[in-house]
Formats: structure tokens, sequence, C-alpha cells
């Protein structure tokens, strides 16, 4: 399968090689040239176990090919992964400059059908602003090709991003349109072998979804901070705390560490410095 993936990231580069890995014919864009030229002489942006040999291994094989030619990447893939970054405005809302960016570039260059996929963390009620600038570009070149707008949110961890990838425990696809979710149920194919971990919904389910497993995530790892300023006023060991409330099913001990915080809608960590 022809695919593109805009934004060469985390998640769009992750993607693009594990599309590419089983198969698929990718090429990622990005509009950082010196991104671009660094991936081109075998080195990669990010560091995440397994990745640099996956690129490496694709793109000797033909199959992953990278460019910062817009046009050249809508007319290369049938279906087009949007994977841009969604970073926090000046109110604290996700930013979807670049998301829609790419959305109004595939209206206005696109001379055939596409299936665009979302993989961007976006608000509730983004396919639809998607549908909307697809839309409006293509009344503007007063042409009327067939699209459909997927949402396929991530769930990939730092550090196991290639691994999440590979063997998912989820697939989730937000779509109304019968044609395109059984192209991406095709693509998603070669990761789910073992037993079915496609779930289909609408797309705002979809992008709720995202967001509520991140506020699930959240929820463990302030509470697990604020149990450890308790068990230091009072001297209990959070740790064995920790092994304590993990140990029953219903809890689990994933996401279950006190130390380090996150921000923003993608839930990177990070930690507050002093001073």
């Amino acid at each position: 399968m022809k695919i593109t993936v805009f934004g060469i990231g985390y998640v769009g580069l992750v993607s693009g090689a594990c599309l590419a890995e089983v198969g698929n014919d990718i090429l990622c864009m990005d509009v950082d040239s010196a991104k671009i030229s660094l991936l081109e002489d075998g080195g990669i942006p990010i560091f995440e176990p397994g990745l640099k040999e996956m690129v490496g291994r694709n793109v000797s094989a033909g199959r992953l090919q990278f460019t910062t030619d817009v046009e050249r990447a809508v007319n290369h893939g049938d279906v087009q992964f949007i994977a841009v970054g969604t970073p926090p405005d000046e109110d604290g809302s996700a930013d979807l400059r670049h998301v829609l960016d790419v959305a109004r570039n595939i209206g206005r260059l696109m001379n055939s059908s596409k299936i665009i996929v979302n993989k961007s963390t976006v608000p509730v009620g983004t396919a639809g602003k998607i549908r909307e600038v697809i839309s409006s570009e293509l009344m503007n070149r007063g042409i009327d090709f067939k699209y459909s707008i997927v949402s396929n949110p991530e769930f990939l961890k730092e550090g196991a991003a290639v691994d999440d990838f590979m063997r998912p425990d989820r697939i989730i696809i937000g779509a109304d349109d019968e044609q395109a979710i059984g192209v991406i149920r095709a693509l998603y194919e070669p990761f789910q072998r073992n037993h079915n971990r496609i779930i289909v919904m609408d797309s705002k389910s979809a992008e709720l979804t995202k967001y509520a497993a991140n506020a699930m995530l959240a929820t463990r790892i302030s509470f697990m901070n604020e149990l450890s300023f308790l068990a230091e006023a009072i001297g209990a060991d959070i740790e064995m705390v920790r092994q304590g409330i993990g140990s029953d099913p219903r809890i689990g001990y994933s996401f279950l560490y006190s130390g380090c915080g996150y921000g923003g809608s993608c839930f990177r960590l990070f930690v507050r410095l002093s001073g």
C-alpha cells in the first residue's frame, strides 16, 4: 500500500518505519530540511530502541523515503497519515495549526481519492475540522474528489514505541465510511495476527478515547505523587505501599510510580527544576 506520513517526529517516524517494515511503500514528509538530511544520511532525530536499525533496513530496501516536497507527498499516498505536533496554545488548548495546514495542503494538491488518517493527539471534533478544510480547498478548485477522514490515535510509550506499534494492545479506528474502515483494517492486519485488536467506532469517540486514556494514566501518576507526599510526612515507605496496592489485579502496577510529573495533551514527562 502507498502511504504518506506527514511529520517525522516521534509518532510519525515510528509509524512510517513500522508500516514500511511489513511491506508498505512509505514516504515521510516534513518541513524541517535538517531532519530530512539527517535521515537520508543514516541518522535519526530521536532515540528509540530498534528504530535506527528499522529505518536503515527499510530505506535500503526502498520501502521508506523522506521528502520536504509537499506536492510529492500528497501525490504519493492513497492513505495520508497526519502525525504532526499539537503543542499547547497560549490558553493551554491544543494548537491545531499544523494539523489543519496538512489538511489544507491535501485539499489544495490532491488529484485522486484519499483516505486521511489522523494520528496526532487532537481535541474531540478535529476530524470534522479536517473535513471542512479539505472540502473548502476542493470547492475553491472546483473539483470533487472522494476522501474519507479516519481518527486513529496512537498509544506509544517512549522507550517501547517500536514494540508498541508492532504488537499493539488495541488499534482504534474512528470512521463512518465502510470502505475506508476496510482499507485501514487491511493496513493493520499484519499487526494483529494472534487475535483481533481493532475496535471500530465513530471519530469523536476515537478522539475522546485518546484523551480519556491519557487522563486515566495521569490520574494514576498524580495519585501516587500525592501518596508519596503523605508517606514522607508520616514516615511510610511509598515503594512498599506501591507493591501493596499494585498486587491487587484491579489496580495493577503500570503507571503506579511517584516521581516525574507530566505536561501537555500528548502526556510527555518532565522534571520541574527548582531555582
